[in-house]
């Protein structure tokens, strides 16, 4: 009988260690971002944290400190290699140099939730938006709002970015369907708010008219706005991301709209499918969120400070 007893005892003990032990074992997933200087990334940081709150999940954030350098993207994935988080979330910061990177993490089998820029490799997940709609829209809402006829600029973001190529592909579409618009000049922002308003700076000495600015995101129209005050000109101005300092400028009138991708609800949904997938329930190859038009008929929306949003319920954005 103190037999049976000590074994009951035993037994007992064993299994509340183990479960002592699965409650204090987190699942770690490591973030991949590409800068702290885009607003964006920020919202996605804040988001997947947010995600990781509630499931109980522990995330590292892996930023270059170089906005968007590949030395730096390329070593981080080194460190992870050697720390073997349960899963990734990545967003390459170039998506031809990240390849080998990624088949790293691949032959580690540490699964990965790809983000915003595809890219040849195994994924658990893909999550993001249509780029080439984004930039069809951002550019078919700015000529009808021009009328169909007027000379603009273009802000282009960064060239190695997926996502820009993407963009510039949707606004050759527009163009097409749009003849009478004349295109001044191109120009590189890299997705920066510097590096836009030097760029705009540029075409705005070598243009004396510019009727409107195509921008490939919120941060580069900021820097327009900046270089266009500073050469004490006006334009019509239009970006992507829907970030909450572009949204103010909608609503003081001094940007006409932007088209919402959304890097809060991405983070979202990446952290969901990251736990989701370590927590062995179903997920779709693919999760592609719709995108809209921020203008003066909605912009209040999107004036609430990212801290303060809640993120989307899985049903909402895995249709």
């Amino acid at each position: 009988m103190r037999r049976l007893t000590r074994l009951a005892v035993t037994a007992a003990m064993t299994l509340f260690a183990a479960n002592a032990h699965a409650a204090n074992d987190k699942m770690t997933i490591a973030v991949f971002t590409k800068n702290r200087t885009n607003p964006a990334y920020e919202a996605f940081r804040m988001a997947s944290d947010q995600i990781a709150r509630a499931t109980g999940a522990q995330v590292v954030h892996y930023v270059p400190k170089q906005p968007d350098s590949v030395d730096e993207q390329i070593a981080m994935v080194d460190q992870v290699l050697k720390d073997r988080p349960d899963a990734v979330i990545f967003i390459p910061v170039d998506d031809v140099a990240m390849v080998d990177s990624v088949k790293r993490l691949n032959d580690a089998k540490i699964p990965v939730v790809l983000v915003s820029n595809p890219l040849p490799g195994s994924f658990v997940t893909y999550v993001g938006a249509d780029d080439f709609e984004i930039g069809y829209r951002e550019a078919h809402y700015l000529f009808e709002n021009l009328g169909g006829k007027g000379k603009i600029v273009v802000i282009e973001g960064t060239p190695a970015a997926p996502t820009n190529r993407e963009r510039l592909r949707g606004y050759q579409r527009a163009f097409a369907e749009f003849p009478a618009i004349e295109v001044l000049g191109s120009a590189v922002g890299n997705y920066q708010q510097p590096d836009a308003r030097r760029a705009m700076a540029k075409l705005l000495a070598e243009h004396p008219q510019i009727d409107a600015v195509l921008s490939a995101n919120d941060s580069m129209a900021l820097g327009v706005l900046e270089a266009l005050k500073t050469a004490n000109r006006t334009a019509i101005v239009i970006g992507i991301n829907g970030i909450l300092p572009a949204v103010k400028q909608i609503e003081a009138g001094a940007i006409l709209a932007s088209v919402d991708f959304n890097m809060f609800k991405i983070g979202c949904t990446a952290m969901r499918a990251a736990v989701r997938y370590l927590r062995h329930e179903p997920l779709p190859e693919k999760i592609i969120l719709p995108a809209e038009v921020i203008d003066k008929t909605n912009y209040r929306a999107w004036l609430v400070p990212v801290e303060q949003r809640s993120c989307p319920e899985w049903g909402e954005v895995a249709k």
